[in-house]
Order: C-alpha cells, then sequence, then structure tokens
C-alpha cells in the first residue's frame, strides 16, 4: 500500500486538509507535510496532530517552504481562497500561491498530484472565486505535471468554518435564522469525508489527465437543507424566510464593519443561481460508499471528539 510514501497537502488547515490528514492517519499513512498560512487553524491541526509535519508558510511567497517538496511521491493541490470582499486575495491565494506550488512541484519531479478543483469553474456564477479557480485548474492542468483534477460541490463536515457550519453556530446563538426569499434553491452538499475518501483513492491509484465532478448524490433545496441542520444540532431557532433584497442589502451592511465576513453579497448572488451539477458515479469509479445525508449530519454535528473543533476565519 506503500503508507510510508511522502505526501504534501496544501492548505492543510482548511475543511478538506484537517479532514483528509484524519483519514489518511486512520489508513496509517506516516508521512504527511501540511502547509497553511493561517496561525490559529495550523496551530489546531498540529495539536489534533502530533506526528503530521505541519508548515506554517504563504504560498504565495517564495519560501522553505519549497524544499519539503524532495522526496514527495503526491501532491494535494488544496489551497484556496474562498471568500473575500477584494480581488487580491483570490489572486494572491488562488492564482500567484498555485504558481509557485507548481514550481516547487516540477522543480522535485512530484509524480501525482490531486487538485482540488471546485464546481463553480461550470457555474454560471461570475465572481472572484469563480474566476480565480477557473484560472487556478487551468494551471494545474497546464503544468506538466501528472494531474488529476476532482470538483466538488458545496462540502461540509467537520472543521467547516464557512457554509454549513458558520450557519450552524449562527443556528445556535440567534432568536431566529433568516433564508434568503422562498429559501427553494437547489443544492447538491457534499460530505467532506466522503470526499477526502475520494481523494485518498487517487493517492493509491493515480488518475493522471483525468477531470471528475463530484456532486452530492442527494438534491435537497437550500430552506430543507437548513432544516436538516437544525434536526442534526437539535436547537430550537426559529427558521424565517425574509426579502431577498432585504437579505442582500443587510449583507452589504455587514461588510462595513467586518472585512472578513463569512458570507457575502456575492456569495449570495451565486446561492440563488438555478443551477443542478452533473452527478457521475463516483461510488463505483473511486469505490467509496455515500453517507446518507441525515448520517452525515450526525456525525458532523454530533461527533465528541471533532464537531466542536472551530476553525478561524
Amino acid at each position: 500500500m506503500g503508507f510510508d510514501r511522502k505526501i504534501i497537502i496544501t492548505g492543510g488547515a482548511g475543511l478538506v486538509g484537517q479532514n483528509l490528514i484524519q483519514r489518511l492517519t486512520t489508513r496509517g499513512y506516516e508521512r504527511i507535510v501540511a502547509i497553511d498560512k493561517h496561525p490559529r487553524n495550523s496551530a489546531t491541526l498540529a495539536r489534533l496532530n502530533s506526528h503530521v509535519e505541519v508548515i506554517e508558510a504563504d504560498l504565495a511567497k517564495p519560501g522553505n517552504w519549497e524544499a519539503t517538496f524532495a522526496g514527495a511521491e503526491t501532491l494535494v493541490l488544496n489551497h484556496a481562497q474562498i471568500s473575500a470582499l477584494e480581488e487580491k486575495p483570490f489572486l494572491d491565494n488562488n492564482i500567484r500561491a498555485t504558481e509557485h506550488v507548481i514550481s516547487a512541484a516540477l522543480r522535485h519531479a512530484v509524480p501525482n498530484v490531486v487538485h482540488i478543483s471546485s464546481s463553480v469553474v461550470h457555474s454560471l456564477a461570475r465572481d472572484f472565486y469563480t474566476e480565480s479557480k477557473k484560472q487556478q485548474e487551468d494551471l494545474a492542468l497546464n503544468s506538466g505535471l501528472s494531474v488529476c483534477v476532482l470538483r466538488p460541490t458545496l462540502m461540509f463536515g467537520w472543521f467547516d468554518r464557512k457554509h454549513l457550519g458558520w450557519l450552524s453556530r449562527f443556528m445556535a446563538r440567534a432568536p431566529v435564522f433568516p433564508v434568503p426569499g422562498d429559501g427553494r434553491y437547489f443544492r447538491q452538499p457534499l460530505f467532506v469525508g466522503d470526499f477526502c475518501d475520494i481523494v485518498i483513492a487517487c493517492i493509491e491509484k493515480p488518475m493522471p489527465g483525468k477531470c471528475f465532478n463530484i456532486s452530492g448524490q442527494e438534491k435537497i433545496d437550500y430552506i430543507d437543507l437548513i432544516k436538516a441542520v437544525k434536526a442534526a444540532t437539535k436547537v430550537r431557532t426559529p427558521v424565517v424566510c425574509i426579502p431577498y433584497r432585504l437579505f442582500w442589502l443587510l449583507l452589504k451592511a455587514y461588510a462595513l464593519v467586518d472585512k472578513n465576513p463569512p458570507f457575502t453579497a456575492s456569495q449570495l448572488e451565486a446561492l440563488v443561481i438555478p443551477e443542478e451539477f452533473e452527478i457521475i458515479d463516483w461510488p463505483k469509479i473511486f469505490g467509496v460508499r455515500p453517507t446518507p445525508l441525515p448520517e452525515a449530519l450526525r456525525r458532523t454535528f454530533q461527533d465528541p471528539t471533532y464537531s466542536n473543533v472551530a476553525l478561524e476565519f
């Protein structure tokens, strides 16, 4: 199986990175290097995984972190800027950082790369995140490296600092939970545990040159997903629909006082776009059992060890 193979994970202290490392170590992998620029989240990763080499570094800047690529057999190219109010963080973290990571991987001849892209590369949305993720994927595919691309939809699970994780924490402390419009926005949520098993399958059996759209197998409207989160967390906060325009204005106002908000007006605009992403038979392709949504939500919000570990923005 090669459990002594060296694996480098960029963006290692985020949602996918933290979950992937938990699953890799459970399977017996011993040589894992995680690189992330967030000090507190990197410290959390190191605290939970004392056997993992955690490097705190900004990949948008050349540095000593590049030397760790020597001897690596797999690179999981996972770093990404997900939200921000300005374009610069997306250019720095999705484009420049990727150029530097690819340069290091080429210099050290890393034989297998798994790039964590996003379903947004096929989205109708037009925002800084979507455009920079498209460029990031192009950089990976045209790098000259042996790359497999995975494009997940909205993910949730342990260590979710944005998305459903943040929404669940907001729900627990707010008097009401607001939903924009009627909430009938089609979603295909993907359990990060299932996605990490797919990544591991690509580590153990490389699929160079392949691109896979990894969508959640179950379809659900946003408001019903919120109600399912409410049931899993066992909170009693009422779910209330408010006009879309009012919701948008509230997000704009909040952005005036918080320069790094967990949810932005542009993300709201993307949320309500009526689009459906391809569902392939990834359970058969990768040999991964899809976790039913109610079970995945219970694991996410009721696990005694990891459910209460909250990452910072």
